[in-house]
């Protein structure tokens, strides 16, 4: 910035970027328009790598892929965020080889313990894989999302005041997308699901994803209602915010999203009646038993159901269990079984990461084809955080991303119970509850590979962890 208070140099410094412009321009090449903002995010990633941090949150929600502007780009980066996680997670690395002072507490926190296996795994079947090269572009990629948006910001979330800087730098950039969206629906005159597919594009792919993402925000919005010491006119915004979320998911028409919002009210009743974790396990266990002892009756009674997703509400919710006619639910199935098959060929190191749609067209079978299946791999993944890493990176990557599900509720749900700060524990909660809605919507969808998913979930993660070291401390038995 000396620069900028130098008007001897600044002019210069302008007249020479002008000419550099120009020949770049004159040449096809217009990426010398992005100097500037470069130089200015790499200037303050060096005096204020907060600020950067928030700017990317807030940034992600608009990010676009790199091959909607170079379509024949070696890398599909989402942009501009990635390449800052990228240089972000470049600084981290940085800090620890040069010895900077990182409280220690973060890595030794259970959650970060999980997480590091789960890394560690991916890295190592990178290794073994079938397609090398494509599993370190996964593995990379998954680093400068955990990094930056965990360790790094597990670090930045000691100010408790950042942590609502950071939710509400990526809900202000949201409900931009969201007006976007709902006025791409109303101008042509339809709220329909075939619309709600692709009115939120270029932005986000689809409707899953969108709704996944309103699902998340939607528990934190509505704990936000009940944080007291807050003044009257924030108190209005966090009340039309949730009728805005609860409107958008509606019509969405993300049947994912909808499940996942219906399960978490359940989850919050349990969690806010202290039920005694033995009835729960002995109760899952009866449900799982149940199931298996009448599966054919209830996959015969499901094969009757015929309605396909449709604009109609009640329709679309009833079609969630139809494995008869809905292209949707098939072809989700298809890639289920596609994928178990995968496992067990490889079912200790897997095909390796981010390889399956590049290899599960032979395990395809002819019956569980449908009229969207494909040979090619171009339209997407297994369709589950779940079973994806069962075939990718065998049975330690289910194993080891289901570590990180279930001690970051843990967690949660201590420092729920221990909280004395009535605040603290309604934002623990939302936050927990945010999380569930994406560990039930990733039974059915697959999106911490973009970073629109991987900003909110490990985010919420972190802070998390953040109120459990720091921010809460005292350690109380609980139920």
């Amino acid at each position: 910035m000396d620069i900028l208070k130098n008007n001897k140099l600044l002019f210069p410094v302008s007249v020479i970027y002008i000419i550099i412009n120009v020949t770049l321009i004159y040449f096809d090449i217009w990426y010398g328009i992005l100097l500037p903002f470069i130089f200015l995010i790499l200037w303050y990633a060096f005096t204020d790598l907060k600020l950067v941090f928030l700017v990317s949150v807030f940034f992600t929600p608009f990010s676009l892929l790199l091959t909607e502007f170079v379509p024949n780009a070696p890398v599909d980066l989402s942009i501009p965020t990635e390449p800052i996680f990228a240089g972000l997670l470049l600084i981290f690395l940085l800090k620890l080889l040069t010895g900077k002072n990182i409280d220690k507490r973060i890595f030794r926190h259970p959650v970060s313990i999980a997480i590091s296996i789960n890394l560690f795994w991916i890295f190592l079947t990178s290794i073994t894989g079938t397609m090398p090269v494509i599993s370190f572009k996964f593995f990379l990629s998954r680093l400068w999302f955990v990094v930056p948006l965990y360790f790094m910001a597990v670090y930045f979330f000691k100010d408790k005041d950042f942590i609502k800087k950071y939710i509400w730098a990526y809900i202000t950039a949201f409900i931009i997308i969201i007006f976007y969206s709902l006025y791409n629906q109303i101008s042509v005159g339809l709220f329909s699901k075939k619309i709600a597919q692709g009115v939120m594009k270029p932005f986000f792919n689809d409707h899953t994803s969108y709704g996944a993402i309103l699902a998340m925000f939607i528990p934190v919005i509505t704990g936000w209602l009940f944080i007291k010491k807050q003044n009257k006119s924030f108190e209005i915004i966090n009340f039309f915010l949730l009728i805005l979320f609860l409107f958008a998911v509606t019509f969405s028409y993300s049947r994912a999203a909808w499940i996942s919002i219906s399960a978490v009210l359940i989850i919050f009743i349990i969690i806010k009646l202290k039920i005694n974790r033995y009835i729960l396990i002995f109760s899952s266990l009866t449900f799982i038993a149940l199931f298996f002892m009448f599966q054919f009756q209830i996959i015969d009674n499901l094969k009757k159901n015929r309605q396909d997703s449709s604009a109609d509400l009640e329709k679309n919710v009833s079609s969630v269990t139809n494995i008869a006619t809905d292209a949707s639910n098939l072809e989700r199935i298809n890639r289920w079984n596609s994928a178990f098959k995968m496992f067990e060929e490889r079912p200790v190191f897997g095909f390796g990461p981010g390889t399956y749609m590049f290899q599960y067209a032979p395990y395809q079978m002819s019956y569980d084809r449908t009229i969207i299946s494909t040979d090619f791999g171009d339209v997407g993944n297994a369709h589950s955080e779940y079973i994806g890493p069962l075939a990718e990176s065998g049975i330690l990557g289910l194993l080891t991303f289901l570590a990180i599900v279930i001690t970051t509720l843990i967690t949660g749900i201590k420092v729920y119970y221990r909280a004395k700060d009535k605040n603290l524990k309604i934002l623990v909660i939302s936050l927990l509850l945010g999380l569930t809605t994406y560990y039930i919507h990733g039974f059915l969808n697959d999106f911490l590979n973009t970073d629109k998913a991987s900003v909110p979930f490990w985010g919420f993660t972190a802070i998390i962890v953040a109120i459990d070291l720091f921010h809460e401390p005292k350690k109380m038995k609980t139920v």
